[in-house]
């Protein structure tokens, strides 16, 4: 009696590996609100982390970083950096955000009637922006109040970006 292995010929059932994700880069930015980490995924920036504190930059990172102090001494109002908007609504509304020019601000209202959508959904997605100040949820207000800010300080911070960017007189 014997035994004949004979391979196949044909692997099937099997999927592909999953492509691999690009490697996480960050580098710690020390703002006048503390520290946070600018995150780089796949050549884009995709988020700050404010509890991040590990630096391991990019060149994107370190120019990231340069422009991130030149807005905070005063002498940048356009960041130039490949940011990743993200796609369907919240995308839209982060676009919409990121079009708000320096020292100007809108209200909730404002791109919900220009996106078409509920003020709340707006104020929503405002919230989950994972860029603050890079994609300036700052420069969005309630109709009757400063609406909210995510990141540490709260709405303080937000006022604290207004009057940096000499839109404080609207807060008055």
């Amino acid at each position: 009696m014997g035994f004949s292995f004979q391979p196949p010929t044909a692997i099937i059932g099997f999927a592909a590996a999953p492509p691999q994700k690009a490697p996480m880069k960050q580098a710690v930015f020390h703002s006048p609100f503390g520290p946070f980490a600018v995150i780089e995924e796949a050549g884009l920036i995709t988020r700050i982390d404010w509890t991040g504190r590990r630096s391991d930059p990019t060149p994107l990172l370190r120019e990231a970083c340069r422009q991130l102090g030149a807005y905070f001494d005063g002498t940048l109002q356009v960041f130039d950096l490949p940011l990743d908007f993200g796609g369907g609504f919240q995308g839209e509304v982060r676009r919409a955000m990121g079009a708000i020019p320096y020292g100007e601000t809108r209200t909730y209202g404002d791109l919900a009637r220009d996106l078409g959508r509920p003020a709340q959904a707006i104020g929503q997605a405002c919230g989950a922006n994972p860029i603050p100040i890079l994609i300036p949820c700052h420069r969005v207000l309630g109709a009757n109040t400063l609406g909210g800010f995510s990141a540490p300080g709260g709405v303080e911070t937000k006022i604290a970006l207004l009057k940096l960017e000499g839109s404080a007189g609207l807060l008055i």
